[in-house]
């Protein structure tokens, strides 16, 4: 039974947050996700806490969630989270000691199958490819340390596409589910002002769900990119998401 898995950059609750947590609550609504992987929640509005209880609502089931903050002086402001419909086993975080960053696993039951679930930001778009190199080898030393007979995703914003070496070696070991452009959207603030205003739109895929090769890919899209349809500057987040519908791979027989 293939289950779907969605992620999504918040953008905090930056640049008319009021205005966009219905268009996200919407989607989410429509896609109705077992697990969602979130960068950027707010910490002083618990944006994974409201988004939880709207996604519950709208798929008529209970969510857990799993939240790490960010450390040093982001510690107060965002974090990573996941929420999931199947049971949540264990957790655990990874702090990367470079850009603030951090990243979050945890272990859920998927029909009774362990499943473990990465949530991860790397450093930010302009520049740096150096350290979001060294963020990624150490999240694949941290996985490597753990049980490598459990299936794995790896959700987030990379902040970097395929043709940069940070994502390029997330590829020799995991697949992405799709690569179509996810950064930026046409997202406004009240002034006018564009997110991102020295990217082109839309141009590149920085956002991803990474699966092991122990994992089908049923299908896989990108959602969050549609704009209200009553005001075309506001959008869900500065980012597209992605979703994946997903199912255990099963091992071949004997022939």
């Amino acid at each position: 039974m293939p289950f779907r898995v969605v992620t999504l950059n918040l953008e905090q609750d930056h640049k008319r947050w009021p205005a966009r947590r219905p268009l996200i609550e919407a989607e989410l609504g429509r896609l109705k996700p077992d697990i969602v992987g979130l960068n950027e929640v707010s910490v002083p509005l618990q944006s994974a806490q409201l988004l939880r209880t709207a996604l519950s609502a709208a798929a008529g089931a209970g969510y857990g969630l799993v939240q790490q903050t960010k450390v040093n002086g982001l510690s107060k402001v965002e974090a990573e989270a996941m929420l999931s419909r199947y049971p949540v086993i264990e957790s655990g975080n990874l702090d990367y000691q470079a850009g603030d960053m951090v990243a979050l696993v945890a272990r859920v039951l998927v029909d009774g199958s362990p499943l473990d679930v990465y949530v991860t930001h790397l450093y930010r778009s302009r520049g740096e490819e150096s350290l979001r190199l060294f963020q990624v080898q150490q999240l694949l030393a941290w996985i490597d340390a753990r049980d490598p007979a459990v299936p794995r995703i790896v959700c987030g914003d990379f902040n970097a596409s395929l043709d940069k070496p940070s994502a390029a070696l997330m590829a020799t070991r995991f697949r992405p589910t799709q690569t179509e452009p996810t950064a930026f959207t046409a997202l406004a603030d009240q002034d006018g002002s564009v997110s991102h205003p020295y990217w082109p739109r839309l141009d590149r895929c920085i956002d991803y769900i990474w699966v092991s090769p122990d994992i089908e890919v049923v299908g896989s899209g990108v959602c969050f990119d549609t704009p209200s349809p009553t005001d075309a500057t506001l959008w869900p987040s500065d980012h597209a998401g992605v979703w994946a519908d997903l199912a255990f791979r099963l091992e071949a027989g004997p022939s």
